[in-house]
């Protein structure tokens, strides 16, 4: 009997030792039965009828505003939306477009999409949508997806204007299931060095990644360029499967924990296609979480070289958890941590406000200009295998900083772009010019060594600029400079009027031209005439290309100027470098590869 009673007992004692494990916060009962009663004593006895859904949706926002920064909520109608770039496709018909002038241009077809399959092309002008004009002040972004995508296997007519052919092309598309790829470029940089641009860690996105290596490597790659650029991550299985790529034998690749302990640590297990060979990893202040996860292992195995700047710091692990009206709520569960121990997540102590603004303040701290100005204490190093020093502290540090390019900023650019200049002009030139150009130059690599803005086409593309309202200089808005004025002036206004019973109006003339002079001064420097028409031509052929062969190799343009793409080739091609570093590049060198010994 007394055996029985210590049985009963000593498993009521490990019921409750598990329930406490799995909830160790002590005053959640209590809390909980209190927004029980809350919302039963609102249905039972308020005043008025009462819509719970907006309530609840406001309730919970507010609550997950008291944890993390990346704890978020989403409504059921966003969810899908939120997920597509991840799950890696969604049901349309098959086309990346542009509204310009309110009308859809189609911008690429995707090959082997429903589009291609009947015979849509790349500057064709979508007017009808199921006999609906599809062109005016009422076509949005959101009015073409709802209208061109749909279910699987549905169909949708649109009527297509085509070049300067007067009549109107009737298509009927069959809808189908569009590949969302996070790899659009990919291609050799030079005879023995590939490059790869992962966009997000998407479902799809090992799969990608694969045959993109396997099909540089049949194209003569023993070096490779990893760009993860503004890469804001995506699923961890995923930055696993891809660190395994790189990674030899069975070593770590990334641990998670929380005061739970119940955190989970992922090993390399199979043989990866690029485990030999120089490796390069691209990274700036908007690289995060699996993009962290990837460039941390890469550096802590002293597997390849990390080239551009501090990542953000993103270093949270999310699980969605999906409520029975199919919103969801992702919920920080655990942190990340590099191979050598490193936190990924940068503090948030400060609030969300201070947390979101920590790229401006980075900016105005100097981060993303001199490497100098980022400053880490003592207890925030750690060694690699190989003994090389690397930091914590939220984000990763590159071993080779390269600043953003300052001079590539330009309000006057800027202006062109927000009022979708380049893409109606290049429309326009397009459909002109399209057959010429594609018979001058029948391959991309044709187009990029030979194909030049000449000082003519320029020109009228400025004049057509200037048509489209954009200024020839920075304009002068009286109220927003007197308002501004006061604002940065307030105290001395205050004193010019309570020191004297008259305004001394020749004071404050002279103060106020002063100011005026000044910030206009700033703001034609900030149009940065004397080098954006570089960057205007850069972006006209960028879009030149793209109309005829595709984003994938378009973007090629943009890298010509890239500092921190450029850097990486002279890098990669630096024995001496990888050498300082202690990074095991494996067998690369072989071959054709010319590397040199340069500093």
């Amino acid at each position: 009997m007394k055996k029985n009673i210590l049985c009963t007992f000593l498993l009521c004692i490990g019921c409750l030792t598990v329930i406490f494990a799995q909830n160790p916060n002590k005053n959640y009962q209590p809390n909980k039965t209190k927004m029980d009663q809350l919302i039963n004593s609102i249905n039972m006895m308020y005043v008025d009828s009462v819509d719970f859904d907006p309530m609840t949706d406001k309730a919970i926002v507010a609550m997950l505003k008291e944890l993390d920064p990346h704890t978020a909520y989403i409504p059921k109608k966003d969810v899908q939306a939120m997920n597509e770039p991840l799950v890696g496709s969604f049901d349309g018909i098959g086309v990346t477009f542009q509204l310009i002038k309110d009308t859809i241009n189609v911008m690429e077809v995707i090959i082997n999409g429903p589009s291609e399959k009947v015979g849509l092309l790349a500057g064709d002008k979508i007017v009808k949508v199921d006999d609906t004009i599809a062109c005016g002040d009422k076509i949005t972004n959101d009015w073409v997806r709802k209208h061109l995508r749909g279910a699987k296997g549905s169909k949708v007519k649109v009527s297509i204007k085509r070049g300067r052919n007067p009549e109107l092309l009737d298509f009927v598309i069959t809808r189908g299931a569009i590949p969302m790829h996070s790899i659009n470029v990919s291609f050799m940089a030079d005879e023995t060095t590939g490059y790869i641009k992962l966009e997000r860690f998407a479902a799809t996105s090992t799969n990608e990644l694969t045959t993109a290596i396997k099909k540089l490597k049949s194209q003569g790659m023993q070096d490779l360029i990893l760009d993860l650029r503004g890469n804001g991550g995506g699923y961890l299985n995923v930055a696993f499967e891809i660190c395994d790529q790189f990674i030899s034998g069975k070593r770590i690749i990334v641990y998670t924990d929380n005061f739970r302990n119940t955190g989970e640590k992922f090993y390399s297990e199979k043989n990866g296609l690029f485990e030999e060979g120089k490796l390069i990893v691209l990274v700036d202040e908007n690289s995060a979480s699996a993009s962290e996860i990837t460039s941390g292992c890469v550096q802590d195995w002293d597997r390849g070289l990390v080239i551009g700047r501090r990542t953000f710091g993103k270093g949270l692990v999310q699980k969605p958890l999906t409520f029975v009206d199919q919103s969801q709520v992702r919920l920080t569960i655990s942190h990340y941590y590099t191979p050598t121990g490193r936190c990924i997540q940068k503090p948030y102590n400060d609030g969300l406000d201070n947390y979101f603004k920590d790229l401006q303040t980075r900016a105005n701290r100097g981060e993303l200009y001199t490497a100098d100005s980022i400053k880490f204490p003592d207890s925030l190093k750690y060694k690699t295998p190989h003994g090389r020093t690397v930091y914590g502290g939220g984000g990763i540090m590159p071993d080779i900083f390269v600043p953003l390019d300052t001079t590539k900023y330009s309000t006057l650019y800027n202006e062109i772009v927000r009022k979708g200049v380049f893409g109606s002009f290049v429309a326009n030139y397009m459909d002109q010019n399209r057959e010429p150009l594609k018979e001058k130059y029948p391959s991309f690599e044709n187009f990029k060594d030979n194909y030049v803005i000449t000082d003519d086409f320029y020109k009228e593309f400025m004049q057509y600029a200037k048509k489209e309202g954009v200024s020839d200089s920075a304009t002068f808005k009286f109220s927003n400079y007197a308002n501004a004025f006061i604002k940065e002036n307030s105290a001395k206004l205050d004193s010019l009027f309570s020191s004297t019973k008259d305004m001394d109006m020749q004071m404050l003339d002279t103060m106020f031209t002063s100011y005026v002079a000044k910030t206009y001064a700033e703001s034609m420097r900030l149009r940065n005439e004397e080098h954006v028409g570089e960057y205007i031509r850069e972006y006209l052929k960028y879009e030149i290309a793209r109309s005829l062969y595709g984003f994938g190799d378009a973007y090629r343009i943009f890298l010509e100027s890239d500092d921190t793409y450029q850097k990486a080739l002279e890098v990669m091609h630096n024995k001496k470098i990888f050498k300082k570093f202690k990074v095991d590049a494996g067998k690369s060198g072989k071959g054709k590869n010319k590397d040199n010994d340069e500093d």
